[in-house]
Formats: C-alpha cells, sequence, structure tokens
C-alpha cells in the first residue's frame, strides 16, 4: 500500500535527532529521503558510544538504535557541502527535491550556501523547513540548543515534573525526548506545507523550534500562569491522590509497582472502586460519603486508597481494576512499553531488518493511515546510497571518482 508521501522528494542535510526525526516519519509515510552526511565525518550522532549511561550500539553489530530510530528508511549520501566541487550535486539534488530539511544555524547555512533565498534560488517551489533550538528570530536566532535545554529546561517541563523543595531537578525520562516530539510535529508542518502548496500553489518555509514545541507540551500551566499575571504558587501536593481527590495519582503496590490512578470523576467512581477493592464500608463513612465529603477530605481517603493498593502485589490489582469503568494505568519500564499489547496490537511496534540481515524492532510514529502501521525500512550505513543516488543525478563513473580525489564525496 502507497503511504500519504509516495512520490514527495525530501533532502535532509541534518544531524542528531530533531529535524532527522522528522525526515524519518516521512520516509514512514512513504516520502524518498535522501540525508546527506559530512564527507569524513558522517552525523555527528554516529560517533555516540553511550547515551543517558547506556551502550548506544551492540558489539559486532551494525545496528544503532539511535541511529535507526530517526533514520530509519532514508538514503545517505556522503558530501561535503563546503568543497566547491560538491556544490553541483547539491544543486541537482535541490532542483529534484520538494522538501528541504535542515537543523543548521544561520552562520553555517550562509557559509555552506543552503540558506532559504539560496535554495530557493535554485528551486522556487521547495518547501523549506528550519529546526532550531530558539527560533528565527529575536537575540537567540544563532544559539544552538538541544532538546534538553530548549524544550526540556526552558520550555517548562523540568521545572512542573520536579516537585517543590526537591533536592535534584528531574531528567528527561528518555534521551531524545523533546526531538522526536518535535520531530513529528515538523513531520505535520511539512504535510500541511505541501498541502497548501497542492492547493494554492504557493510554497512555505516552515519554521519550528524546540522551546516551541516545549511550551506547547505545557501550554495548559503556561496559560493559567499567563492568566495569573505571574508564577503559578508551588502546590505541596498530598502524599497520596490530590487535595480534591483520592482517585488520581500513583499508588504503589505491595510488589513494589506504582500504578496509576487518573478518575476525575471522584463521585461517580468511589463507589464501585470501593465495592472492587472490597471496602464498600468507605462509601458510608460520613468522611466520604457524598461527593462534596470526598473531594473535602481527599487527602485522607488517599492515605486509605494507599494502604489498600500496598496489600495487594500488581498482578491481583490487574484482575481488580481490569473489572472498573474508572481510568487507571500500570507505570511501565522500556522494556515493558515495549512489550505493551494494546501498543503491538495496533502495530506501534515493527519490524526492521538490519544491514546483517537480522530481524529487529522499532517503535512506530503514533500515525497511522488506513488502519496499517508503516513498513519501516532500515537506516542507511554512513554514505552508503552515495553512487547510486550520484548515478540517478547523471554522473558517470568518471565523475564519481573526480568528485571522491576532490574530497567532495565519500
Amino acid at each position: 500500500m502507497a503511504g500519504p508521501m509516495t512520490g514527495v522528494r525530501v533532502l535532509e542535510v541534518a544531524q542528531y535527532t530533531f529535524v532527522p526525526a522528522a525526515g524519518a516519519v516521512l520516509a514512514d509515510w512513504g516520502a524518498e529521503v535522501v540525508k546527506i552526511e559530512h564527507a569524513e565525518r558522517g552525523d555527528a550522532q554516529r560517533g555516540l558510544i553511550k547515551l543517558r549511561g547506556y551502550d548506544a550500539y551492540s558489539q559486532g553489530s551494525s545496528f544503532v538504535p539511535v541511529m535507526e530510530g530517526p533514520n530509519r528508511g532514508k538514503r545517505s549520501v556522503g558530501l561535503d557541502l563546503g568543497n566547491p566541487a560538491a556544490r553541483p550535486v547539491l544543486e541537482e539534488l535541490l532542483r529534484r527535491s520538494d522538501v528541504f530539511l535542515t537543523n543548521y544555524l544561520p552562520g553555517a547555512r550562509a557559509k555552506l550556501g543552503i540558506d532559504v533565498e539560496d535554495v530557493r534560488a535554485i528551486n522556487p517551489d521547495i518547501v523549506y523547513v528550519r529546526g532550531s533550538g530558539f527560533g528565527q528570530r529575536g537575540p537567540e536566532a544563532d544559539k544552538g540548543g538541544y532538546d534538553s535545554t530548549a524544550f526540556w529546561a526552558r520550555g517548562g517541563s523540568a521545572a512542573g515534573a520536579t516537585p517543590p523543595g526537591a533536592d535534584d531537578l528531574t531528567r528527561m525520562p528518555a534521551g531524545a525526548y523533546g526531538d522526536s516530539t518535535g520531530g513529528l510535529t515538523i513531520a505535520g508542518g511539512v504535510a500541511a506545507a505541501l498541502f497548501k502548496r497542492a492547493t494554492t500553489g504557493e510554497t512555505s518555509v516552515v519554521d519550528v523550534s524546540l522551546l516551541g514545541v516545549g511550551a506547547w507540551a505545557t501550554q495548559f500551566s503556561v496559560n493559567l500562569a499567563l492568566l495569573a499575571g505571574g508564577p503559578l504558587p508551588e502546590k505541596n501536593r498530598p502524599r497520596h491522590g490530590s487535595v480534591s481527590n483520592p482517585l488520581t495519582g500513583a499508588y504503589r503496590t505491595a510488589d513494589d509497582r506504582w500504578i496509576e490512578l487518573m478518575m476525575l470523576q471522584p463521585g461517580r467512581y468511589w463507589g464501585e472502586f470501593c465495592a472492587a477493592v472490597g471496602r464498600e464500608d468507605l462509601t458510608t463513612d460520613e468522611r466520604f460519603a457524598t461527593t462534596e465529603a470526598l473531594m473535602a477530605n481527599a487527602p485522607a481517603a488517599g492515605e486509605i486508597v494507599a494502604d489498600v493498593i500496598a496489600a495487594r502485589p500488581l498482578a491481583e490489582w490487574l484482575d481488580v481494576l481490569g473489572k472498573i469503568s474508572g481510568q487507571w494505568g500500570v507505570v511501565q519500564n522500556a522494556w515493558e512499553v515495549g512489550q505493551d499489547p494494546a501498543l503491538r496490537a495496533n502495530g506501534g511496534i515493527v519490524p526492521v531488518v538490519d544491514a546483517d540481515g537480522v530481524e529487529r524492532e522499532l517503535v512506530a510514529n503514533p500515525v497511522q493511515f488506513d488502519e496499517s502501521p508503516p513498513q519501516v525500512k532500515r537506516a542507511p550505513q554512513f554514505a552508503e546510497h552515495t553512487d547510486e543516488v550520484l548515478r540517478e543525478l547523471g554522473l558517470s563513473d568518471e565523475d564519481l571518482i573526480a568528485l571522491k580525489i576532490a574530497g567532495a564525496a565519500t
């Protein structure tokens, strides 16, 4: 089945995860994505051997998840854009492309001749896409940023995830956390820009910043602060539940697992919950007998719920809570997420054959078309498709040799 982006050609000059993740999503959707990597150094992310303290690769294997995730489905061309001999190749690739993706800073774009004006002079119809840390205008337009600084720290997530009075700042829960979210955001922007071009004939410059994505992710709190006209007051949450609802929040089980309850209408679910856990007596307790009383005494009810949950292991709670209508979820680690039956039933984990012919698995991007998960291809090895792509441009073997001798191509 052809993807919705089949026939769209994307040229990517980007590194790490933020913008490359957008190219991966577009490739998942059927686009033909050519990734330009520096002729000698390649994408700087290829050099990562540790990520959050974990090995980023497996000894003796070509499969490197930190490259596979944001680069699957692409073709890699090794090209030194700073070498004048490479310019004709770049220009021909631009002429053939519908979309240009980059996360290079303004100074680098100007030096390499890949800024908006440079690219539009070659292909006036191309959709030009810039991913940045802090946007294209203002005093920090030239400042680089990672998701830990621009998305997590500056965007409000770090402060929102760190309890008042904590000794340590809560860190991002996964590598490339904001980058992956931002890449999906960029892909959506590209789709909208291509629709605009198809319906109006007008092309667009698409800008997405990690700071903007971070602010969007925390908009509920930011909007409340804007309404209040200042910082939101710190709220010391009860140890269990919330100030007005014992059926929201995390509770620890007897075997040291966690269950997240999120039953936002306490009066609606309290009786059902109490009956399911064998504590019908709580529904007649005058402290909790009405919705108003329950909300007024939520911290006390939360302590009771905590004791109830702590009395049984997770396996038992899966059975008990599985029979009620209220919303809840198990707090899962990375392995459990990968094995989640609902995620797998909906194609959220997809197979991919690596460069060694071994079948692996990757997380699918969360957007599906026609109830079908994407057909994912592996990420390219460094400069794997240089000769193939350049021959498609009409270059001869002699041309390829000349480029390589000049150091312009790999």
